[in-house]
Order: C-alpha cells, then sequence, then structure tokens
C-alpha cells in the first residue's frame, strides 16, 4: 500500500449521510477515515490527533466551513494540512473559501471520480510540503551538532598555538612566531565562522534566548570601538565614535533595554566589516536620538559609515539574509549580517542599508529607548 494511502482523512459535515457517503469512497480506495459532524468536532479532532487531508462542509450550523478554515490556518501549534471544501454554493463562496485558506473545492453533487483525483492530489501536496519540513529540520539539526562538535577541537587549537608562542614547551624560532600568529588568526576566524552559524541556527530553531536587562549604549560600542581599534590602525584608518549629539546633562550616555552580549556581537560585526572592506579613509559611528516618525516613540540611532568598496544596488536587497554574499573579493560567510539582522528584530528595531559601489556604506541600526 502507497504512502498516500495509508493517509488519514478527516471528513466534516453535519449530514450523516454524506459522512457515510464520503467514508465508503474513501476506505474503498485505502485510506483511513475519521468523521466530525460539526465545526467545533472538527476542531477538537484536529488538535488532538492532526489528519493528512480535511473534506469539510461549506454550510454547517454553529462554526460554519470558513470559520474552520481560517481557525486552522491562525492556529501556529497545528501544521499545514490541506482542505477541501464541500460547496453547492455559487463562485463568491469558492473564493471566500480560498481566501480563508483552503487549498480546493468540490461543488456538490460531485463525481466519484473527480473527488477521488484532487484527494489524491492534495495527499501529494501534503506529502511533499512533509518531506520538505523533515529535510530542513534534518539539515539545521546536522549543522546544530557539527558546529557544536567542531567549536571543541578549534578552542583546542586555539589554546596550543598560544602556547606554542609563549614558549611554554621550548624556545620558538623568530622565524616561526609569524607563521603561528597566522595559524591563530586563521583558527580565530574560523571559530567566529563556527559560532556566528551556531548562533543562526538557534535563532531559526527558535532556541535561542535573550537575557534582557538595562544596558548602556553608548558604552558597548566604545567598547567595540577601542577592541578594533588596532585593526583599523593597522591599515591606518581613522576609526572615530561620536557621540556629541546625544543629550549632554546624561553624559553621552544613552540606555536601552536588550541583551548586551548580543548587541555586542551585532556592532562587533558592522565596525568589523566596516574596517575589512575599507582600504583607505575612515569609519564614523555616530551615536543619536530621534524620534520615530511611525509609532512616535524615541529611538537611539547608531550609524557605522565607511569609505570602503560600497555594495552592489543589485546585492542590497538580499545583504541580511542567510548566506547572502557580496560580490567583494574578501567576502565571508553571508552570516554576520543575517545574525545582526536576527538579534535587531528580536529587540524590535531595525537595521538598514544605504551604499553606493565605490563611495562607501552607511549601516543604520535603530532601537527603542528607555525613558524616565
Amino acid at each position: 500500500m502507497s504512502i498516500l494511502k495509508k493517509s488519514r482523512i478527516l471528513s466534516v459535515d453535519d449530514v450523516e449521510d454524506n459522512l457515510t457517503l464520503v467514508r465508503t469512497l474513501l476506505e474503498d480506495e485505502g485510506y483511513y477515515v475519521d468523521s466530525a459532524i460539526s465545526g467545533e468536532t472538527a476542531l477538537k479532532k484536529v488538535e488532538e490527533l492532526p489528519p493528512d487531508l480535511i473534506i469539510l462542509d461549506v454550510m454547517m450550523p454553529g462554526i460554519d466551513g470558513y470559520e474552520v478554515t481560517q481557525r486552522i490556518r491562525n492556529n501556529p501549534k497545528i501544521n499545514y494540512i490541506p482542505i477541501l471544501l464541500l460547496t453547492a454554493h455559487p463562485e463568491s463562496s469558492v473564493i471566500k473559501g480560498l481566501d480563508a485558506g483552503a487549498d480546493d473545492f468540490i461543488s456538490k453533487p460531485f463525481q466519484i471520480g473527480e473527488l477521488l483525483a484532487r484527494v489524491r492530489s492534495l495527499l501529494r501536496l501534503k506529502h511533499s510540503i512533509d518531506e520538505q519540513e523533515k529535510m530542513t529540520l534534518q539539515r539545521e539539526d546536522f549543522v546544530s551538532r557539527l558546529t557544536h562538535d567542531l567549536r571543541t577541537p578549534l578552542i583546542a587549537a586555539d589554546r596550543m598555538l598560544n602556547l606554542f608562542l609563549q614558549e611554554v614547551f621550548g624556545p620558538v624560532p623568530s622565524a616561526m612566531k609569524q607563521p603561528i600568529n597566522v595559524m591563530i588568526r586563521s583558527n580565530q576566524n574560523l571559530l567566529e565562522m563556527v559560532n556566528t552559524l551556531l548562533e543562526v541556527y538557534r535563532f531559526e530553531a527558535g532556541k535561542k534566548s535573550l537575557n534582557f536587562e538595562l544596558c548602556n549604549l553608548t558604552t558597548i560600542v566604545g567598547e567595540v570601538v577601542s577592541e578594533l581599534t588596532p585593526l583599523a590602525f593597522e591599515k591606518n584608518l581613522i576609526l572615530k565614535l561620536d557621540t556629541h549629539e546625544l543629550n549632554s546633562t546624561e553624559n553621552h550616555q544613552v540606555t536601552v533595554k536588550g541583551d548586551g552580549l548580543e548587541l555586542r556581537r551585532v556592532f562587533s560585526n558592522l565596525i568589523g566589516n566596516a574596517i575589512k572592506f575599507t582600504d583607505t579613509g575612515s569609519i564614523k559611528i555616530r551615536i543619536f536620538e530621534a524620534l520615530s516618525p511611525i509609532n512616535n516613540f524615541n529611538q537611539v540611532i547608531i550609524q557605522v559609515q565607511d569609505t570602503g568598496y560600497g555594495i552592489a544596488a543589485e546585492d542590497q536587497g538580499t545583504i541580511f539574509e542567510r548566506f547572502r554574499q557580496g560580490k567583494n573579493q574578501t567576502s565571508g560567510s553571508g552570516l554576520g549580517l543575517h545574525l545582526s539582522s536576527r538579534i535587531v528584530e528580536a529587540h524590535e528595531g531595525k537595521i538598514e542599508l544605504l551604499s553606493e559601489l565605490g563611495k562607501g556604506s552607511t549601516f543604520t541600526v535603530k532601537l527603542p529607548k528607555i525613558t524616565g
């Protein structure tokens, strides 16, 4: 017996004879059939044991087929289930049913062959979607496990290389110190990539927990700038933090509610990218406040502006998507900006890009400000 023939179908109709007819037809074809004589009963059965397909009469007392369809589609706990509407009414009711979330419809009285064909078609659709979701979950689980397992040897390698550089195991020839430093940087880059990939999949799987508390955003950004200043110095770049637009009575401090470590990750990525993709000139970070034109609330705005390569117009619309890389030869994994956007969204903020190829880029982060 095929997978489709083993499928479980829920038939919903307030007329017993109609339920008997549909049950007989489908069971003769090898399907498992359950019945419900009202919309209320159908919703309970769907929540208790979701079927593979619902054949739903439109006109029923109490909750009609339209409302049953809407409730199922609006319930985030119910995975996708194809819904086939049975209707004896004109085209307007069909449009209403499809707008409510139904997948197909069949008019009463129906042809047996047509009913069975539509059932087979919707069950194939259900099976295909289930297989895709299964593969997606397996892939995400594999990547999560892989990245988690990779962290241990990478951390061990980093510690061992640093011990060599510190000459814990004996003198290291001068000619070897530079290659060891290169290996340390390469290992750290790989570890950062693995950590970023792991964080991305935690977000995607809904397993990422954020620790919200009051955060001094000026301090966080200032510390990131201090940490990355040596990288800018190596490339003869000017790295400047500008806070003079903040209220001087607050000593240039601004507070948001968020996860300090995750916000630090965002600004480390944005400022680090600015240094990476800028060969000459400067990186300027501005922090100021503004009133949101949409929601009329105070927000903190952090801009990271560079004089680097810039991002092509055709890449700007997808730059925050997962695994989207720019065309620059030094582009990374395509995960850092995606993760940054997810973190900012989790803080009820926005991240925007303004860039022109050859003239640099400006990334703008907008976060709600804590007042009072």
